[in-house]
């Protein structure tokens, strides 16, 4: 039976994820009923992946604007102004569901597209990051999963030769059976030759490159728009294969096309592969497009155009070539091996038509498919507010450092170095600061810049009081850029929640916005490109709220970065900002507490900013020898994780109080510096309404907190073991 034989039934209309009124709407677009190829690309064209349907609403209310920013969301991924001609393009893309069903493949296709979608716009990728959540360690599939996941981005990103150079992990068990792998790409280009994707010629050529389309992936967007059930091991054949060598050349080659002045626009092939590509480029453009399917390179005998259109198959590219290039794009791409076919043309029927064997097989409104997408203003609850955490958090010396070494052991904030030593953080030579500090650092190649990068969110926060986690998320990106000395420039996101059409998890997704909105807009932190991953349920259950946040940031002198670890002995410890000692929702609460509703630790964002643009200050005037931020686990474990990276102890004068110790108050930093250096930080804080304190001073092998002590040797070793006991069973 061809595609064009089929009866459309209501059944099918639902397994293509319908509603009843949205494939109404269908008909009133198409004036008949549409064959089964048209179905398939509306399917795919209206999905939650890929049209946003019940965030689009929210997301528009995000500052995208910005002095530095060169193009915001729209595009393959955001840009912005670095100086001196060049522009960063980055962006944080999800690959959850693909990566629950087939780990290695799942998370290998994650990173290979995140890099498609930065060199498609002229940049070349110089960094990748990850932000990976699983189910906690009880889970029987954890194990596996971690496994296969960190396996498929290292085997990825190190064939294409780009360093994987920073990232989080986090457990826990609402990722029990729907992981989050959230993957991020940096990249760099000169900010006056920049690809984009509109295509507006009449009559231009469409060419095609990349690997072979195969049956792979099919449907693959819209089962990212839909929750798993019980039934998710038989979704396997939809998980995309990857082959970072065939990338490689493909990136190569597109990259030396871009500098013939032969492409108008240019698109890679990621969800609902050739007909998202096409239909996003013709859109665009104001034009239509005609594409002759026998002339698309496929690898399986007997495809049909419904699984032409709808393949996800990786490593392919999809350009619209100046007419009279076509022989210069053929031998570029035949240099590097990689087949090119021209498949098509530009049209000025705004409509896309298809044809397969000398016949139409579809014919379809090109516009209709992008701006009448359905876009759902659904019913949403508001996350009930929780009181704020009051315990008589009074206590022992000696009992800091027992609660010490328990929360340096959790999966939360054991040390990932089982993870990242599988990643090649040092490829390319311009690695500055690898994975452990606050942000990773990356040279600008060929100059005295380079660019810090972070990811970033605490789902605990969200999952409390959406508004304050969402505000917490960016603001926490930024005092991580912050503390390396980078200015934080922009930030992309990757909003992973459960089910929208449940008014609570709805109100998640609200609130989280909301929060992510003050506080970019305070900051100055603009949003140039995201992604949503929604559906992430099983059986009901849902993920906690997880907006994660990708954050880049710019320095200007490379030799003036700071870093986590204690230098020398006899410097002061600072802490910059007050402790009123915030237990609510944090991982002392979670640990000790259980599960007890309770608020998380309230942002003061105009603090933040100004605590913010004090320590970039210092660092740049030299005043700080290392530099870390308060997140997880508070300021003892923030002193802790700098004598852990140093190897060397310190005398902590803090007071002998559970909340002082472990609470976890934003914009929090803790600082050491030489004598001299000290008095001018306690000196100049006051006069630019910053608080600084004398937390204690480095030396020695210990941390001593009053008549207690424990060796950093002996921290260390319960910090380091967590993961790779675990993972050897």
């Amino acid at each position: 039976m061809t595609a064009l034989q089929h009866n459309i039934t209501s059944e099918i209309v639902a397994e293509h994820g319908f509603t009843p009124e949205e494939y109404e709407k269908v008909l009133s677009i198409m004036g008949r009923e549409p064959n089964m190829v048209e179905l398939g690309i509306f399917s795919v064209m209206w999905s939650e992946h890929c049209s946003y349907k019940s965030t689009r609403k929210h997301i528009k209310k995000l500052p995208t604007k910005g002095p530095q920013v060169i193009c915001g969301p729209g595009e393959n991924a955001g840009v912005v102004d670095i100086g001196d001609g060049q522009a960063a393009i980055f962006k944080m893309e999800s690959h959850n569901h693909p990566s629950f069903i087939e780990p290695y493949q799942g998370a290998a296709t994650g990173v290979g597209g995140i890099m498609r979608d930065i060199f498609t716009m002229g940049a070349r990728p110089i960094a990748n990051l990850n932000a990976l959540r699983f189910g906690d360690f009880s889970n029987a599939k954890t194990r596996h999963l971690v496994s296969g996941v960190v396996a498929g981005i290292g085997g990825y990103g190190n064939c294409m030769g780009v360093p994987t150079v920073g990232g989080e992990c986090q457990f826990d068990s609402s990722y029990n059976d729907n992981i989050l792998v959230n993957a991020m790409c940096v990249g760099l280009a000169d900010s006056d030759k920049i690809f984009y994707s509109a295509a507006a010629e009449v009559g231009a050529p469409i060419l095609y490159a990349g690997s072979e389309t195969g049956r792979d992936g099919i449907h693959g967007a819209t089962m990212a728009s839909a929750e798993f059930d019980d039934d998710s091991d038989e979704k396997r054949p939809t998980v995309q294969v990857g082959d970072p060598f065939a990338e490689k050349r493909v990136m190569e080659a597109c990259l030396e096309l871009m500098k013939e002045d032969a492409i108008i626009a240019i698109q890679d092939m990621g969800a609902a592969g050739l007909t998202c590509s096409t239909l996003e480029m013709a859109d665009k453009g104001g034009t239509g497009v005609e594409l002759i399917l026998d002339d698309v390179p496929v690898r399986e005998e007997g495809m049909i155009p419904y699984e032409i259109m709808l393949s996800e198959s990786q490593e392919r590219m999809l350009m619209v070539i100046k007419p009279g290039k076509e022989d210069v794009a053929h031998k570029v791409f035949a240099k590097w091996e990689v087949p090119s076919a021209i498949i098509g043309h530009l049209t000025d029927t705004k409509r896309m038509i298809l044809k397969f064997k000398g016949h139409i097989v579809a014919d379809l409104p090109v516009s209709p498919l992008s701006d009448e997408a359905p876009i759902y203003d659904r019913a949403w609850k508001p996350t009930e507010k929780a009181d704020y955490l009051s315990i008589n958090s009074k206590t022992a010396n000696i009992e800091l450092i027992t609660i010490l070494k328990k929360l340096l052991a959790t999966p939360e904030l054991c040390s990932k170095r089982w993870i990242w030593e599988q990643y090649d953080h040092m490829v390319m030579g311009d690695t500055l600061q690898r994975p452990g500090g606050d942000a990773a650092v990356v040279r600008i190649h060929g100059t005295n810049k380079a660019l810090a990068m972070t990811s970033d969110c605490t789902p605990r926060y969200c999952y409390a009081d959406p508004v304050e986690g969402g505000k917490q998320a960016v603001a926490e990106a930024w005092r991580n850029l912050t503390a390396v000395g980078a200015k934080p420039l922009a930030i992309t996101n990757c909003l992973n929640f459960g089910n929208p059409q449940k008014p609570e998890i709805m109100g998640q997704i609200v609130g989280c916005l909301v929060g992510m909105k003050e506080a970019c807009e305070v900051l100055e932190f603009p949003v140039v490109s995201g992604n949503a991953s929604l559906y992430n349920e099983t059986n009901g259950e849902g993920i906690k709220p997880t907006p994660a946040i990708g954050g880049i940031g710019l320095i200007t002198d490379a030799q003036k970065y700071a870093t986590i670890d204690f230098k020398a002995p006899a410097q002061t410890i600072i802490r910059i900002g007050d402790m009123k000692g915030h237990l609510g929702a944090s991982l002392y609460q979670e640990e000790f507490l259980g599960n007890i509703k309770s608020a998380p630790p309230p942002v003061d964002l105009e603090m933040e900013k100004r605590h913010g643009d004090f320590i970039r200050l210092a660092i740049k005037k030299g005043w700080v020898t290392a530099c870390h931020d308060v997140s997880d686990g508070g300021q003892l474990v923030a002193i802790t994780e700098m004598a852990l990276a140093g190897g060397m102890g310190a005398n902590i004068d803090i007071a002998p109080d559970i909340a002082r110790a472990f609470g976890e108050d934003q914009g929090r930093y803790i600082v050491t510096a030489t004598a001299e250096m000290a008095e001018r930080i306690l000196t100049s804080a006051p006069e630019k309404g910053v608080t600084a304190i004398v937390v204690g001073e480095t030396g020695g092998d210990s941390l001593v907190i009053g008549d207690s002590k424990v060796s950093v040797e002996e921290l260390k070793a319960i910090n380091e073991k967590t993961l790779p006991d675990y993972m050897a069973g």
